[in-house]
């Protein structure tokens, strides 16, 4: 890919989308930029549910939730080595490590464990619950105040969602919904922390740190596992889980992070409502799900909800501006 007089780094391929990012960015504003990312980084996440359902039908959920990590992990460390990237400063820290409990852990993990109880049909509420949180956690910790018209669409699609979800049998609430719902506020809070350090270090970095700080943790959990469990299992499961290891939990993210940072993380996630329409299309044409009018007309009313989100103004909250530091000369100075 062409990227005119900007100078790559070593491992320049791996490294190519967040530079692309960076010089269309004075070509696009930022919010169309971040729009644009958005809808990429929802085409690699919709995939994911289908994918994880494939892998737990052979491998322990544990091993699939927390070991889709483990790769990702070396990747992100021979990047961050190849790029000679700093240390992110201390006061950033906190944001990554909830970046790496809500989407390295929290939601791939519970993900998992709920999918062996539920069809990606229903897994499908999941994301349509992300948006209204990731839009809350933004609100609250982001310093984003959406408009009232643009809560009133965000409901609007939520709602859409759940019945999109509920004519395929989403069913009454049990163990696996309480996962599912844990999943939601796991990476609702994951995405609006990396939004806002995405800001300050870029979106690959963000992920790349939240990884390696994950790592610690997941790999002697899924090694203690692997040894009680065994990793038997099929063609499909296994490209299941390489597809939620390289692309879910890795590749995904770039263009996801960067989005919600350049174009506001209130407005890019309601991308994300058209994410469970993507989600039953792989699911129709990879798990064999049947799907009826009812998903096309529910389909048709979360795009249009998704579309009207980004037309709706959403106002970040100013940054407090810089006060100079004036220079108070001892008191003796001011005497004749």
């Amino acid at each position: 890919m062409a990227v005119g007089t900007v100078s790559l780094q070593p491992s320049s391929c791996l490294l190519s989308l967040p530079m692309w990012t960076t010089s269309n960015a004075t070509r696009l504003s930022p919010e169309t930029s971040g729009l644009l990312l958005g809808v990429l980084g929802v085409l690699g996440f919709s995939l994911t549910l289908p994918a994880t359902k494939a892998a737990v039908a052979d491998l322990d959920a544990t091993v699939v939730g927390l070991g889709r990590a483990v790769i990702p992990s070396v990747l992100a460390a021979a990047m961050l080595l190849a790029s000679s990237s700093r240390i992110p400063r201390r006061g950033l820290w906190p944001r990554l490590v909830l970046v790496a409990a809500g989407v390295v852990i929290g939601f791939p993990l519970f993900t998992a464990l709920a999918l062996q109880n539920l069809t990606a049909a229903h897994g499908a509420v999941i994301t349509g619950l992300l948006p209204a949180a990731t839009a809350v956690f933004a609100v609250v910790l982001g310093g984003e105040r959406p408009s009232r018209m643009f809560w009133l669409v965000c409901i609007a699609g939520l709602a859409s969602v759940l019945g999109f979800a509920a004519s395929q049998g989403a069913g009454r609430p049990q163990a696996a919904d309480i996962l599912a719902l844990m999943a939601v506020v796991s990476a609702a809070l994951g995405y609006s922390q990396g939004a806002i350090a995405a800001r300050e270090i870029g979106g690959w970095r963000v992920i790349c740190w939240a990884l390696l700080l994950a790592a610690p943790l997941v790999v002697p959990v899924v090694a203690v596992t692997i040894a009680r469990t065994g990793l038997t299992a099929g063609g499909s499961a296994w490209v299941g889980f390489l597809y939620v290891s390289l692309i879910s939990m890795f590749l995904a993210f770039f263009a996801w992070y960067r989005g919600l940072a350049l174009g506001g993380v209130a407005r890019v996630s309601q991308v994300q409502l058209a994410q469970p329409v993507l989600t039953f299309v792989w699911s129709v044409l990879l798990l064999g799900e049947r799907l009826g009018g009812a998903t096309v007309i529910a389909g048709a009313l979360v795009l249009v909800c998704a579309v009207a989100s980004q037309r709706t103004r959403v106002r970040r909250a100013p940054s407090k501006p810089e006060v100079p530091h004036l220079h108070v000369a001892p008191a003796r100075t001011m005497l004749p």
